[in-house]
């Protein structure tokens, strides 16, 4: 029997994955690597955080979406070592270490935050990139408002019950938007036996949000967020972070235990294992197949992948392009394995969107269309919930939703760890 070529995929996120759904069933060997045993969706992550979803609501088994593919094997691990010219991948394993060839290597492991050479926040810095963090997020938050109704010190409540969000991205201004809520239409409410005034503060380095987004959605953005409650900072950012503070660069001080960064990310250090000149943000250079630039066999897709659009412009570290990607790579192998060209990269952009909290959002319709308020949170319900994996996750989520809308109940408030 001949023997079938064997394409690794690192990483189990949206490239990875649609890369396996593209190879699934075909006649060449898969295997996918992840650190961990599920996927994540990630663009609800910040529900989880704020008490709203379950963790198993926006996770997915990697094993039982591949269950009907006998071609693709899952394995549990981390990349350690790269070495390409052997064609071997170096993990760790439950099982400790082990190394694993290849005949086509596809990396997809995405992006880490950032702190732009500011390091030294990190210590006091919550983040919202992993399932985990999600639920360390919560837990701190749930467990500074047990401390905050017990504690007689009114400067220290105040900071128990203040939150900075940083970054004025997406990611930014759904959290921000979202605590707010469950701070105020929650928390405040549950913990009665002291009247607790909530603070939530968004900042931003820059003179606005949202940077991708056209001039009138920035605005609607920010307008959409202060009625909610939320203050917002501009063009200031973090000189310092403290334990028990954050200090803007023209020195206001802002007392508070909690700070969330979503201000930036860069690709994952597995990128740096290829021994290539990376690009911006440490992103693996790639061409427009999807290959990687002198590495035979080795393709890259979503964040740690660099690629120009005709403009000049790196594609964004988007959810879409990683899709998008990770589906060319296979293809791309594919038609190698048989004898034909490759294809080209051609992103197909059907916008951008940001929610911010109860009938409030903006929308980048196809980069045409501009959608704000109560319909373009509408929108991004309906997108979030028809893209979500699993008929049962779905299905749970909409109820949830549906009465937290109606009651403004949270009801995964669980202090775990």
């Amino acid at each position: 029997m001949t023997k079938r070529p064997r394409i690794m995929i690192v990483g189990a996120g949206f490239g990875g994955l649609f890369a396996a759904r593209t190879l699934a069933n075909q006649p060449v060997e898969v295997l996918l690597i992840d650190r961990r045993n599920y996927h994540t969706f990630t663009p609800l992550l910040y529900q989880v955080a704020t008490c709203a979803l379950d963790p198993s609501e926006i996770a997915y088994p990697v094993r039982d979406i591949f269950r009907k593919a006998a071609n693709i094997h899952c394995l549990l691990g981390e990349v350690v070592q790269i070495d390409h010219a052997a064609q071997q991948v170096h993990l760790q394993t439950p099982g400790g270490l082990r190394e694993e060839p290849y005949d086509y290597l596809i990396i997809a492991t995405g992006s880490t935050p950032t702190y732009f050479g500011n390091d030294a926040f990190r210590e006091f810095s919550l983040e919202l990139r992993t399932l985990n963090d999600a639920i360390d997020l919560r837990n701190h938050i749930l467990r500074q408002f047990e401390q905050a109704v017990w504690c007689e010190d009114e400067t220290a409540v105040k900071a128990m019950t203040t939150i900075v969000v940083v970054g004025g991205g997406p990611t930014g201004l759904e959290t921000a938007g979202a605590i707010y809520e469950l701070y105020n239409h929650v928390l405040t409410h549950e913990y009665c036996q002291k009247e607790l005034q909530a603070r939530v503060v968004l900042v931003e380095m820059l003179p606005h949000l949202l940077a991708p987004y056209p001039e009138p959605l920035r605005h609607a953005a920010k307008e959409q967020l202060e009625s909610l409650g939320v203050e917002v900072i501009l063009g200031n950012p973090v000189a310092e972070v403290g334990e028990d503070a954050v200090i803007l660069g023209d020195g206001t001080i802002i007392p508070t235990h909690t700070l969330v960064w979503s201000a930036g990310v860069r690709a994952s250090p597995v990128a740096e294992m290829l021994d290539v000149p990376l690009q911006r943000g440490g992103r693996i250079p790639i061409e427009s197949t999807t290959a990687v630039t002198h590495r035979p066999n080795v393709y890259a897709v979503g964040d740690i992948a660099y690629l120009e659009d005709e403009n000049g412009q790196p594609y964004p570290m988007l959810i879409p392009v990683a899709q998008q990607q990770g589906v060319l790579a296979a293809h791309n192998i594919l038609a190698e394995l048989n004898g034909r060209a490759p294809q080209t990269f051609r992103y197909h952009d059907r916008g951008i969107m940001a929610t911010i909290g109860r009938r409030r959002a903006v929308v980048w319709l196809y980069n045409r269309v501009p959608l704000r308020g109560y319909l373009a949170w509408l929108a991004w319900l309906s997108l979030h919930l028809l893209t979500l994996l699993g008929f049962r996750n779905r299905l749970s989520v909409f109820f949830k939703w549906v009465w937290n809308y109606f009651t403004y109940d949270r009801s995964v408030r669980i202090i775990l760890r």
